[in-house]
């Protein structure tokens, strides 16, 4: 009888935020570790249901790295990064796009409607819901000479996203699960990194909340343990400290453009936990790090 009365505990715990939270949108980027363990992707298919069941409407913008670099390799189609950015040119975006719009996106559209629910699969060229332009990288060599320009090829970023055709998803009752490739005016072809489209999807959908699923626990303090909720005023300092560094850089400026543009909170959690959404929307201490005004 105390099992059940401690389940009772936890739904009720749940419940002021199911209220908060019902009518909302909560965009979650989804990658990292959680989209290779097949028991974690189980359970995030099982939270995003959840999710819209009790009312918030869920959208999911994936990632698919690692699935592109096994295709490519089969294809015998080499790699080369640029400041982590894979320079993509028409072979490549050829691969990224199938891998991208069609296996990764439509295993988690399976995935979602296997144990449940409804979702429907979409790429930024499907509805012109994400229109892009080519990604501009300079680098300076050299204090005496300009920047140096850096041609990623078919590297894009967000010009301006659609949020018509989501919210038609959304009522519909509908999951929409996208993939973040987006189109040029010019009809060109454009590979966007996840982080980035999730964060404009989200500000364009005026988003409750941003989640943001990783391969570590959130961001970490100096003493190594977890900040557990940052202010976006705190961000710059944090970075000019080494507090954050690395690739959790480009993930936290993302978190803050975004709220600049709308969206109320942004949750940077661990994807390696299983039911890691649920966990950080509807428990009290949550288990990552949120970031908000």
């Amino acid at each position: 009888m105390e099992k059940l009365i401690e389940k009772a505990g936890i739904l009720l715990e749940a419940l002021p935020y199911i209220k908060e939270f019902s009518g909302k949108v909560a965009v979650v980027k989804y990658g990292g570790h959680a989209m290779v363990a097949e028991e974690l992707k189980e359970s995030f298919a099982l939270d995003i249901i959840m999710m819209k069941y009790i009312g918030i409407n869920p959208v999911i913008v994936h990632g698919g790295g690692p699935q592109i670099n096994k295709v490519l390799d089969q294809m015998k189609i080499d790699s080369t990064f640029i400041d982590g950015m894979r320079v993509t040119d028409e072979s490549t975006m050829n691969v990224v796009e199938m891998v991208l719009g069609g296996k990764v996106n439509k295993e988690i559209v399976s995935l979602i409607q296997l144990h449940g629910g409804k979702a429907v699969g979409l790429t930024g060229k499907d509805g012109g819901l994400i229109t892009a332009k080519k990604l501009v990288v300079k680098k300076k060599l050299d204090e005496n000479l300009p920047p140096e320009i850096i041609d990623l090829g078919a590297v894009g970023e967000v010009d301006e996203v659609n949020p018509g055709v989501i919210e038609a998803l959304d009522d519909g009752g509908f999951v929409p699960v996208i993939a973040p490739v987006g189109v040029g005016p010019d009809g060109s072809t454009y590979n966007i990194n996840a982080d980035l489209v999730a964060g404009k999807v989200s500000s364009a959908l005026k988003a409750e909340k941003l989640v943001l699923m990783t391969d570590v626990s959130g961001i970490k303090g100096k003493d190594g343990e977890l900040i557990t909720s940052l202010k976006v005023g705190e961000v710059e300092g944090l970075i000019s400290d080494g507090v954050i560094a690395g690739g959790m850089i480009p993930k936290v400026r993302c978190a803050v453009d975004a709220i600049k543009g709308g969206v109320k909170k942004v949750h940077i959690i661990d994807g390696r936990i299983r039911h890691a959404v649920l966990l950080e929307i509807f428990t009290k201490g949550g288990i990552g790090t949120e970031i908000m005004e």
